[in-house]
């Protein structure tokens, strides 16, 4: 006899700032570290529940290796103080990873198998870069029928480009856009509600005395954001990827370090430990397309995540679509017809930053929160992956 789903809900969603990659904020912060912020900050928010019912932690990361190697999720399990019962799974579906981590969590809830998660993800492009350290490639990726698989992710957005006919001037307009919505909203606040604090400890020698000093500062904002970027000055840069192309490092998304945290629980726990939802995770979907065009992934993956969960496109209120590239976000917005006032309100990748796995928990902390100050009902995180993916994960608020 099949059993009957039960809702998973989100009873706490956190992040911390966004660090620009390789030499910014969190440039010697590890990213189990980062992490280890993160989960605290999340069981703060409910003080409420026991920490020993929690059944195991996901966590997204894409370049699992060096600092981040290690089954860093049960690492952090136990560097975060939380009770050695609890398990830890570290995840890997590159860009995705973070918002696969919550669907996994999320599943173990809906199945009856657990009644509280945490879902997380974290990455740092500083320490680990991207391929990580040593990246061995199977060279069968090279042959003629394989060969989209070896291409980089820059080669990747020139080609929707050119396919989509997404100019150099709507890509630059778009970059522009990013970072003036990020600004506006850092000025208004927007992310206080979502973002966790970073003690930054700094060593640095001090030539008079000889000796070391040490340094801590608190950093609670994103550094990616530049209130000084315009069109006129994004169409000075080169491309990067191609001699002739349009896809340039200020229309493309910034390597970045961060992390973000949430706890599932189910229907049960809400009343037993009389815990408000921030919101209901009420469906997820990834779908694959040619890996030379990875960037149109969302384009499939949007649409299946709304039949999931029995909801129309026009019903989402608040899109995060992970800006990997000006390209590929404009061309799912004009392949499947988007409403641009509701895709990244507050600014995406471009400006904000893309720490890879970490990015679906950050951006999913991001929409519950504004889909709560907004009083929206539903929000989706969505985003195309590497090797030639899209996902796709939609919040409910309750």
């Amino acid at each position: 006899m099949s059993k009957q789903l039960q809702d998973a809900y989100i009873v706490a969603a956190t992040r911390t700032p966004i660090g620009k990659a390789p030499r910014g904020m969190f440039r010697n912060t590890r990213p189990d570290d980062l992490l280890v912020r993160a989960l605290q900050s999340a069981l703060l928010q409910v003080p409420n529940l026991d920490p020993a019912l929690i059944e195991d932690a996901i966590v997204g990361c894409s370049f699992p290796e060096a600092e981040q190697g290690g089954n860093m999720a049960r690492m952090a399990v136990l560097l975060a103080g939380l009770p050695n019962t609890i398990g830890g799974v570290t995840v890997n579906r590159f860009c995705a990873s973070g918002i696969t981590a919550i669907a996994m969590a999320a599943d173990r809830i809906r199945v009856g198998q657990a009644d509280v998660m945490i879902a997380a993800g974290a990455e740092s492009m500083s320490m680990v870069p991207m391929m990580g350290h040593h990246p061995s490639m199977n060279m069968k990726i090279f042959k003629d029928e394989n060969i989209g698989m070896a291409y980089g992710m820059g080669l990747t957005a020139e080609k929707v480009a050119q396919q989509w006919k997404i100019s150099r001037e709507a890509q630059d307009q778009f970059a522009v856009d990013s970072h003036r919505k990020a600004i506006a909203a850092q000025q208004a606040g927007y992310f206080n509600d979502e973002m966790t604090a970073v003690e930054i400890i700094e060593r640095l020698p001090n030539l008079a005395t000889g000796q070391i000093d040490i340094k801590t500062r608190s950093v609670s904002q994103d550094e990616g954001a530049r209130a000084d970027s315009t069109l006129e000055s994004l169409a000075k840069l080169k491309p990067v990827f191609a001699a002739k192309g349009t896809v340039t490092a200020a229309n493309s998304s910034q390597m970045s370090d961060g992390a973000g945290a949430l706890i599932l629980v189910s229907e049960k726990i809400l009343k037993q430990f009389n815990l408000t939802p921030l919101a209901r995770f009420a469906a997820f979907a990834v779908k694959g397309v040619p890996p030379e065009i990875m960037g149109i992934g969302p384009k499939f993956a949007i649409p299946a995540a709304c039949q999931a969960a029995g909801i129309t496109q026009d019903q989402i209120d608040w899109f995060e679509l992970n800006e990997a590239f000006a390209a590929q976000s404009l061309a799912v917005i004009q392949d499947i017809g988007l409403d641009p006032a509701k895709v990244n309100p507050m600014g995406g990748a471009i400006a904000l930053g893309h720490p890879l796995g970490a990015t679906g928990a950050i951006r999913a902390a991001t929409t519950i929160h504004a889909m709560r100050r907004n009083k929206l009902k539903y929000g989706m995180v969505t985003m195309c992956v590497g090797t030639g993916m899209g996902a796709a994960g939609i919040f409910e608020r309750v």
